[in-house]
């Protein structure tokens, strides 16, 4: 099985010219963290709060590997690209959204 992983984690190197041990490094270390996003975006919408920010957070962990090959990689796959794309327009949207609701807001307890 050591074998097997070790294969696969040069493979990605040689596939994308990059370090394989930093890559598989992040790959597998952002999972926890991807996970603990999850829940916390799960719980913030259980009690009727803003997802923005763990959403956006659950994206770059979802993406942290492939981030790290944007920067030092080549022949990036090209759905991270719109991926990456559309969590920076939903992050955009979500913020002016909520900006003029609380702006709203402030406006009518005046």
């Amino acid at each position: 099985m050591l074998e097997a992983f070790n294969g696969w984690v040069l493979g990605l190197g040689a596939q994308y010219n990059v370090n394989p041990y930093v890559f598989a490094a992040i790959y597998v270390g952002a999972i926890p963290f991807f996970f603990a996003s999850i829940g916390w975006l799960v719980k913030r919408a259980r009690a009727g709060r803003s997802t923005v920010v763990p959403t956006m957070l659950a994206g770059f962990f979802f993406v942290s590997a492939y981030l790290y090959l944007g920067i030092f990689g080549e022949d990036i796959p090209l759905w991270v690209w719109i991926f990456l794309g559309a969590l920076v327009a939903y992050g955009a949207v979500s913020t002016i959204r909520d900006t003029r609701r609380k702006i709203a807001a402030g406006d009518s307890a005046e």
